[in-house]
């Protein structure tokens, strides 16, 4: 049957008078142009305004393009969040090229593989990191790959190990460049790798169109008012530090660079910058709520964005008592980074204290650019019920979940399963729509046939006064199959043992779910500040052999 045509199919067709390709290249280029005197990047004694970012961005491009980089390129960067870190963000996808930010905390074979499965083409290498670049491509056997190192004033004496340096390169380009926008807003804008701990990792494909959408969304969700100033704790190489980057552009806010992770210079910076918001994962809220108090004089509002891992309850009330409104997302590399956010509801202005933080800890309902968002079976597809009890996997779709693994379709198939994306977390659905995560899939707990979440076991732990960090795997049980095994990083000067911990958690938990084993240790983690579980559960595991 002909499909019928109405009076809006004739004529209407779209021109470039109204119609362009979503991208968040056009951010940038509006800011430049309506706030050019607004303060851009502080780094140290660095400070630019739009004005200037955008010429370098646009000179960095200019650059690249005259060295061969266009279309379907890829161009990798390993660095810390510097200024040069941000401004890749728009000069490399100007070009029409992909931009790879590259895990710092990564080995060289493995950086090694992800150059060569990327195919890039020029790697920027930030002093920091110049050894650990030099091995990589070493191994990677590319000596035709083009190496431009970034100097940084903190690192004089640093050897150089490219052809040429950032500022070389910048001076090479037109900083009037006319770049256009790509010819589809489909096109690739970055390239993110997976953790890869069961095996080679696997690059997640973003394009034009889910960056733009991701970064507007940021802002809306958040409740950025105009011109934030915006601490970077978020490593730019992880997600493309959540799409906020573009967001900060887009918001023509302030990017107040931090080379290190530590709790003195990110008080002192939310001090004397005014910083307004910021990102960490748990971990970094935990390591600034024990931090001393005396680092903690601030007066202004400040909002942080959490997620990585489920927060604890407890992490996020000690957040809140310091002054700093938390707000939980969640996500995944395959995402854009968040997508699921714990909105905050109105009605919910009077509860306080316990059960405040407890409605903060849930991941929450779909960001405005996520258009499905269910807990499901995940053989049935079919949707669990909202009881907050039945688990079920997380399924996504929109057009914020990536096109694909690059150079891997059967991973690609894996990921989409009936139109939707397969997040492999698993979590309940609770009465009013928000979804509560309950564990990886690997990391649930299987005890005489009881399903236990180790988040929810964390949780109790989080409590604890005397306990600064915590992570639930399994232990091998010949007689339950397994149990849990709580790894504890008490806090500094305290006194643990592991029968005052489980007498703790008996008295907040069912029996069945209290940790059978306590392990006093510093947790591993990646460096974006996840627990590396996989390592626990292999001394888990040889716990239970030992057993």
């Amino acid at each position: 049957m002909a499909e019928r045509k109405s009076i809006y199919d004739f004529g209407l067709d779209p021109n470039p008078a109204n119609f362009v390709q979503l991208s968040p290249l056009s951010f940038i280029a509006r800011t430049a142009e309506v706030y050019p005197d607004l303060p851009a990047v502080v780094y140290g004694d660095v400070r630019r305004d739009w004005a200037e970012t955008y010429r370098r961005t646009r000179a960095m491009a200019s650059a690249l393009a005259r060295r061969g980089v266009g279309r379907g390129d890829t161009v990798s960067v390993i660095a810390a969040n510097i200024p040069e870190m941000f401004e890749l963000h728009f000069a490399v996808p100007m070009t029409q090229a992909v931009l790879n930010t590259i895990n710092t905390r990564l080995d060289a074979e493995t950086i090694a593989f992800i150059l060569n499965h990327a195919e890039a083409g020029v790697l920027f290498v930030d002093p920091e990191f110049a050894e650990l670049a030099e091995r990589a491509v070493r191994i990677a056997h590319r000596p035709d790959l083009l190496v431009v190192d970034i100097q940084d004033p903190g690192f004089q004496d640093a050897r150089r190990i490219g052809r040429a340096t950032y500022d070389e390169l910048l001076a090479e380009g037109d900083p009037d460049f006319a770049w256009s926008l790509p010819d589809s807003e489909w096109d690739a804008i970055s390239l993110n790798y997976t953790s890869g701990t069961t095996g080679d990792p696997k690059g997640v494909v973003y394009h034009h169109r889910g960056a733009a959408l991701n970064a507007l969304t940021n802002i809306l969700t958040w409740d950025m008012g105009q011109h934030a100033r915006y601490l970077w704790t978020l490593p730019m190489f992880h997600c493309n530090g959540w799409c906020f980057p573009w967001t900060i552009a887009a918001n023509a806010g302030l990017c107040v660079c931090l080379r290190a992770v530590r709790a003195e210079p990110i008080f002192q910076l939310i001090r004397d910058e005014k910083v307004t918001h910021f990102c960490g994962a748990p971990i970094v809220l935990n390591m600034l709520v024990h931090a001393p108090d005396e680092l903690k004089d601030f007066s202004h509002e400040v909002k942080v964005m959490t997620a990585g891992a489920p927060p604890p309850a407890a992490v996020i009330a000690r957040m809140e008592a310091m002054g700093v409104e938390v707000t939980q997302v969640y996500g995944l590399t395959e995402t854009y980074g968040p997508s699921v956010v714990s909105a905050w509801q109105p009605k919910w202005e009077g509860i306080a204290g316990e059960e405040r933080a407890r409605l903060k800890a849930r991941q929450g309902v779909r960001y405005l650019a996520l258009e499905g968002l269910m807990v499901a079976d995940p053989d049935t597809m079919q949707p669990v019920p909202p009881d907050g009890r039945t688990i079920g996997e997380i399924f996504m779709r929109g057009n914020v979940v990536m096109k694909g693994y690059v150079k891997n379709p059967s991973a690609t198939e894996r990921a989409f399963r009936g139109g939707w994306f397969a997040s492999g977390d698993l979590a309940v659905m609770h009465p009013d729509g928000y979804v509560e995560i309950k564990d990886r899939s690997k990391d649930i707990i299987i005890s005489g046939g009881e399903n236990i979440s180790s988040v929810e076991v964390e949780d109790v732990l989080y409590r604890h006064p005397a306990i600064m960090e915590a992570a639930v795997v399994a232990r091998p049980d010949e007689t339950w199959g397994e149990t849990p095994c709580a790894f504890v990083t008490p806090k500094p000067g305290e006194a643990l043992s592991e029968e005052e911990v489980i007498a703790f958690c008996r008295a907040n938990m069912a029996r069945f779910k209290v940790p059978k084993t306590v392990v006093f240790t510093d947790l591993p983690k990646t460096s974006t500040g996840k627990v590396q579980k996989f390592l626990l559960r292999d001394r888990a595991r040889e716990l239970g052999e030992k057993a």
